[in-house]
């Protein structure tokens, strides 16, 4: 989705032609959540200044409540008008990053931080850095009072059709509101596990692309409501299934074209492309608390149900952590498997890129690639290859990215105080829990 660009003019204009009468202020908190301050059209010339304030003492993770006042200022380019609306008129949104009142970026607004860290891939040289994600997610039967149930709304496989995949309709209906929004749809299909889905589309840069992340949530939830549904992109919402995964594929450009590609070499890969593969081996234990942020990450990646586990690379097979697909010239790009989409995608990106780019300024030397299914090889023989696990748990995630200066810097002081401080709390919650399945294990046993 290639973002058109909109003058101050051609808001308002568009405001007047579309009936909008509501306004949705978006930004993306620490925890990846989408927060909108929703105000009158009759706002817009004031929100189009820079003049609207909310109070971000009470967004998790922002500030205390004696420095509450922020400004949010609109991006321009994200203007966009939702194709439903009420009697009374249309809703668009704008996204916004967030500023403290002297006019200074916040540093605690996860994509003025992405901006941040683009700032440094350009002052080594490259222009552009994509993004083309690859989401998954569960839709869910609503009971009689609109709530959520565990029961999937089909029992359909891998690009199955109806009428085993039930979900044909909605994911139709997504597409086709995404498509309304500018979106360019490249596959929809179902998914591996009963109820699950994906819907590809294609990349844009960095910034434009978490957006577009954020924008596709949004709009797969509000569609399936419509059909009855309940959309989650929790990582492993059933136990016994494949979990959901949002992986990303990533590219970076500078003024010859696509960096990561080399014909003269024999995979047609450049040396800043082994270099940014190396980056991420490097840092891969340290940023997956970032990709995978919360408890129920770590069900997902576990062997057997195609997550990864082992940090390695191929271009050859789908079982280590990074691959490269087999499209060459424009179309290089090392795709990273392990991200879920409950990742903040504008903090998991910024953690990537400064990995990659480790790998690139320092030259390190990427490993050799694993071609045999890792899956399927010992503990002996991963070692003897050099090939690391993935932390199991978020306790032992958050571990390994306080130790990694580098993502910690990445991410900056103050969101990486407030997100560890803020997962220790759930991990706390989360090991004082007393579960069903500890019951049926030791209740009679003990």
């Amino acid at each position: 989705m290639q973002m058109p660009k909109f003058t101050r003019e051609e808001i308002i204009a568009s405001a007047k032609n579309d009936n909008v009468r509501y306004l949705r202020l978006m930004f993306t908190d620490i925890l990846g959540t989408i927060k909108n301050v929703e105000v009158p059209i009759s706002q817009l010339e004031k929100v189009l200044d820079n003049k609207m304030m909310f109070d971000g003492s009470s967004i998790e993770g922002f500030v205390r409540i004696e420095e509450s006042d922020m400004y949010l200022y609109p991006d321009f380019n994200t203007w966009l008008v939702f194709p439903w609306g009420t009697e009374q008129g249309k809703v668009a949104r704008l996204i916004c990053d967030i500023y403290m009142p002297d006019g200074t970026p916040f540093a605690g607004d996860p994509r003025n931080n992405l901006k941040r860290s683009l700032k440094e891939m350009k002052e080594l040289g490259f222009t552009e850095f994509n993004l083309g994600p690859e989401p998954e997610f569960f839709l869910f039967k609503l009971d009689e009072k609109g709530q959520p149930t565990l029961k999937l709304n089909d029992q359909g496989g891998y690009f199955d059709l109806a009428p085993t995949d039930l979900g044909e309709n909605c994911r139709r209906d997504i597409v086709l509101e995404l498509e309304a929004l500018g979106f360019e749809i490249e596959a929809s299909h179902h998914e591996v596990a009963p109820g699950q889905h994906e819907i590809d589309w294609k990349y844009a840069n960095a910034v434009e692309a978490c957006d577009n992340i954020q924008t596709f949530k949004l709009i797969v939830k509000t569609v399936a409501r419509k059909h009855g549904l309940h959309a989650t992109f929790m990582p492993k919402p059933v136990f016994g299934i494949n979990g959901s995964g949002m992986h990303f594929n990533m590219s970076l450009f500078n003024e010859n074209g696509n960096a990561f590609y080399d014909k003269e070499d024999e995979r047609q890969l450049s040396e800043t492309a082994y270099q940014f593969i190396a980056g991420l081996i490097k840092h891969a234990r340290g940023y997956t608390a970032v990709c995978n942020p919360i408890v129920n990450s770590y069900k997902r990646l576990v062997p057997g149900y195609e997550a990864p586990v082992y940090i390695a690379w191929s271009g050859k097979n789908r079982s280590p952590l990074i691959r490269i697909p087999e499209s060459r010239g424009m179309s290089t790009r090392v795709e990273l498997r392990s991200v879920d989409p409950a990742a903040n995608p504008y903090l998991a990106l910024a953690a990537l890129l400064a990995a990659g780019l480790d790998g690139v300024k320092n030259k390190l030397e990427a490993p050799a690639p694993i071609n045999r299914n890792i899956y399927q090889m010992s503990a002996e023989d991963r070692y003897e290859n050099g090939i690391l696990d993935l932390p199991t748990s978020l306790h032992e995630a958050l571990g390994e990215f306080s130790k990694d200066q580098l993502l910690v810097e990445a991410l900056g002081d103050h969101i990486s105080n407030n997100f560890i401080e803020s997962k220790e709390i759930e991990v706390m919650s989360y090991i004082q829990q007393v579960t069903e399945w500890e019951r049926e294990q030791y209740l009679n046993m003990y």
